[in-house]
């Protein structure tokens, strides 16, 4: 094994002794180029770095392997920036090379650049390296889907209306302050009587009443700020970017204003029921998904596909739009196998979720030998060899929860604080790229005992 060899002769330098998964990703980076060169693109637009000049802008293997520090080490930005200055091992492994240590804004700017399709290339190309080194032979695969929420409170018509109000009134405090000459009249104060009257008003008359209150005062703000858009901007040039940046916000967010105000009206006033992919649930992280999973409490946030062999190296991961149903899943991961991969697994066990006997025989055609279901109905039956085959791959099907839960625990992905869609998918797909080094780690520790005893 190539990678265990160089692996011990990082070991006999003290300072990647101290941690052994920085130096399992010095060593893939080293020795696998390549994985740079994924995210190249998008950080330089294919430019090539200069050697000349002060050198005050990062290389891109500096800004993956900060990126990956800052995952391994769940930090935040500034903590980033601090770690540089505080730690050797931090300065080492991303090449600082006696440099001045990059701000975290630097390090912001350049990650943020980088989306969760490179990163899931990226983590294909790890992924061969372990199927190389003999960690994975992507024989069995079992696959299972989970939530992962974004950062928003739980929405709520009266929230929503309430948000839409101290938003609009805010970019037109803005707006004025830039020097467009605009009166602003502030609804703010009695929008805020009204969401705690609506929140605590347990009478439902009443609480139709003060909706329609509040909506009035809704119209009368999105009014106001339609009418600010129309005023010529300032002439000085810094009140004119301010302007411009506060004009822009407006205009993204009277939309959402309209559409909140829109199913306010329809549901709190009418009592119509309307359908969820007509409904916003937050005005800042406007792609929010809502997710029902059985009998269990709605989450909102964004469905999550993970697929893992016999090594726990997650394989495949897909960030979903919606709320599909699993059944409509599993044929999708067996194709991204095997175009990633090269690879038709032998046996593939999922929960019930996932049964139907359209995906058994799609599975079948695919010359997988052994399809279990954990759950089944109907005349629904699983090809096997044996029982005994069946039976174990039930319960390896049930380890594939422990890997989400180390996931989430791990790097605190319950709930992602990163804003966007886009950084959304980066954020998920950073935090599975460090777990499977983990897992990379324990296994190569794992051979180096053995071949020590």
């Amino acid at each position: 094994m190539k990678l265990l060899n160089d692996l011990k002769l990082q070991f006999e330098k003290e300072l990647w002794a101290l941690n052994p998964e920085l130096a399992v990703v010095d060593t893939i980076l080293n020795k696998h180029p390549e994985i740079v060169e994924e995210v190249k693109q998008e950080v330089t637009g294919g430019q090539e770095s200069s050697t000349l000049g002060r050198q005050d802008i990062p290389t891109v293997e500096q800004i993956v392997r900060a990126a990956i520090y800052k995952e391994i080490k769940n930090l935040t930005y500034r903590e980033l920036e601090y770690q540089q200055h505080d730690s050797r091992l931090c300065a080492v492994f991303i090449k600082l090379d006696d440099r001045k240590a990059f701000s975290f804004k630097v390090f912001q700017k350049y990650i943020s650049l980088i989306s969760g399709e490179t990163l899931n290339k990226m983590l294909v190309a790890i992924n061969k390296i372990a199927i190389g080194e003999g960690m994975e032979d992507g024989r069995s695969i079992r696959t299972d889907s989970t939530v992962v929420e974004t950062n928003i409170h739980y929405p709520t018509n009266n929230s929503l209306i309430w948000d839409c109000m101290k938003t609009i009134d805010r970019l037109l405090k803005k707006l004025k302050d830039s020097g467009v000459e605009i009166k602003v009249r502030s609804y703010k104060k009695q929008a805020k009587k009204n969401h705690y009257k609506i929140n605590n008003s347990k009478s439902k008359d009443k609480r139709k009443e003060e909706f329609k209150k509040q909506l009035k005062l809704l119209r009368s703000s999105i009014n106001q700020a339609e009418r600010a858009l129309t005023v010529a901007p300032p002439k000085r040039i810094e009140g004119w970017i301010k302007a411009e940046a506060a004009i822009k916000a407006l205009m993204g967010l009277l939309k959402k204003a309209e559409q909140v105000y829109d199913i306010s009206w329809r549901h709190e006033i009418l009592g119509e029921s309307v359908p969820n992919e007509k409904k916003i649930f937050s005005i800042y992280e406007e792609h929010t998904d809502i997710i029902v999973k059985g009998k269990r409490e709605v989450e909102f946030g964004h469905k999550l596909n993970l697929a893992t062999g016999r090594s726990n190296l997650i394989l495949d991961c897909k960030v979903l739009d919606g709320n599909p149903a699993d059944t409509t899943l599993y044929n999708d991961v067996l194709d991204r196998i095997e175009t990633n991969y090269g690879i038709v697994p032998r046996d593939m066990v999922t929960d019930g979720g996932y049964a139907s006997k359209e995906n058994a025989r799609m599975a079948q055609e695919k010359g997988i030998i052994n399809i279990v279901f954990n759950k089944i109905t109907g005349s629904l039956k699983n090809i096997v060899r044996s029982t005994n085959i069946e039976t174990r791959l039930k319960k390896w099907r049930s380890g594939i929860e422990a890997v989400i839960s180390n996931l989430k625990r791990g790097f605190e992905l319950f709930r992602c604080e990163w804003r966007t869609r886009g950084r959304f998918d980066a954020k998920v797909h950073w935090n599975v790229i460090v777990y499977n080094i983990r897992v990379m780690t324990g296994a190569l520790l794992a051979k180096m005992q053995t071949q020590l005893q």
